[in-house]
């Protein structure tokens, strides 16, 4: 039995998931003007909502863009090259919502002072800032061991992936997720905790990257 298999935690991994209700925000947007300046007044949990949980919502789209900022630009106002820089502000690099808005709103500014024609034009359909009320809901079980959390991994919703996986690296102000600091911490397994890190969350699915975890951990167990 390898040392990995046996070591056990001080704190278990305690799986969670999330319940959210789904509030239409006081903002909306009918041109680009009008989305730069809801960009600027909506909630931190509207920019949230249309970022880190539009990737969840679309299970890690693979073909086109995964936040809603990006597809209404390019659906609604057939702007496809800002849709692009939209979509191309990577959400991994922020731990804080204030400079994610901020560089999202600059994208939207600057295409406009370069295109001052298009600012007023109006788009197919409105757009609505949304957010979420967000309930954390314990599903009731937990790993003490690197083959427990293996074995809990395998057959972990969808929803709770999403939120240990990707809402989690804002709610830890980290570039980071609630897997990789329990391993790092409890179990001490460093190089683990980094390559989980470095599972793309654009380039794959929900069921790729629970895949991509679980064979990292399986990798661990056989030393």
């Amino acid at each position: 039995m390898s040392t990995t298999e046996i070591s056990r935690a001080t704190e278990p991994f305690q799986f969670e998931t999330a319940s959210y209700l789904i509030l239409i925000g006081n903002h909306t947007a009918m041109n680009l003007a009008d989305f730069s300046m809801g960009l600027g007044n909506c909630s931190d949990a509207s920019i949230f909502y249309h970022t880190f949980q539009s990737l969840g919502r679309h299970h890690f789209l693979t073909e086109g863009f995964s936040n809603d900022f990006a597809q209404w630009v390019l659906n609604s106002c057939n702007r496809p090259a800002l849709a692009e820089q939209l979509a191309s502000v990577d959400v991994r690099d922020y731990v804080s919502l204030v400079e994610l808005r901020t560089d999202l709103r600059r994208t939207v500014d600057e295409y406009c002072k370069q295109n001052p024609n298009v600012s007023s034009q109006s788009a197919f359909e409105k757009f609505y800032f949304c957010e979420t009320v967000e309930e954390e809901v314990p599903l009731g079980f937990e790993a003490w061991t690197l083959e427990e959390f293996h074995d809990r991994l395998k057959d972990l919703p969808h929803g709770a992936l999403e939120f240990h996986f990707i809402t989690s690296r804002l709610r830890l102000q980290l570039r980071s997720n609630d897997f990789s600091q329990w391993v790092k911490k409890e179990l001490g397994l460093q190089d683990l905790a980094r390559k989980i890190d470095q599972i793309d969350i654009y380039t794959n699915t929900l069921d790729s990257a629970r895949a991509a975890i679980i064979q990292l951990v399986e990798k661990e167990l056989r030393k």
